[in-house]
């Protein structure tokens, strides 16, 4: 399944309002990425990128973005890297999630995620995916290591 996310991605980035249709349907994939509403804004291998607004049903308490929907907007762009990235022949999946809060989330956020190709090359075995949310006025406010465990997909008999 990882480059069919990856292929559906690039066919339907390039039509009018594309990436927005894309959006959609990754949150349809994955309901739980929904509660952000992501808009998917880059996929290649080993990068993506994608924003969510500040709103107020993802609020805490201090009226910023709530930690865990920032996380959920990083794992999401997470998935897409994976998805871009994963060889053909294995699987993907996720064994945790390390994060630093370093500023508040006071505006919409870019969250991106990134790999090095290297990693990739030197599976089965662990993949660090480093993630980073990013305020419109360029402070970092959430940095962090998304960890996956990459494996040889199994035979179908």
């Amino acid at each position: 399944m990882a480059q069919q996310t990856f292929d559906l991605y690039q066919r339907i980035a390039k039509l009018p309002a594309g990436k927005r249709i894309f959006s959609l349907l990754y949150s349809v994939k994955a309901p739980y990425f929904a509660t952000v509403r992501p808009v998917v804004r880059e996929v290649r291998p080993n990068y993506a990128e994608l924003s969510i607004r500040n709103r107020k049903r993802v609020h805490n308490h201090i009226g910023t973005l709530h930690a865990i929907a920032v996380c959920n907007g990083l794992e999401a762009a997470m998935g897409l890297v994976a998805e871009a990235t994963c060889p053909a022949d294995k699987r993907w999946l996720p064994r945790g999630l390390q994060v630093s809060y370093l500023a508040k989330s006071t505006t919409d956020l870019l969250c991106i995620a990134e790999t090095d190709p290297a990693q990739w090359a030197a599976t089965p075995g662990d993949v660090d995916i480093k993630v980073k949310a990013v305020r419109t006025d360029g402070v970092v406010v959430v940095e962090g290591v998304i960890p996956v465990y990459v494996t040889e997909k199994p035979t179908r008999s």
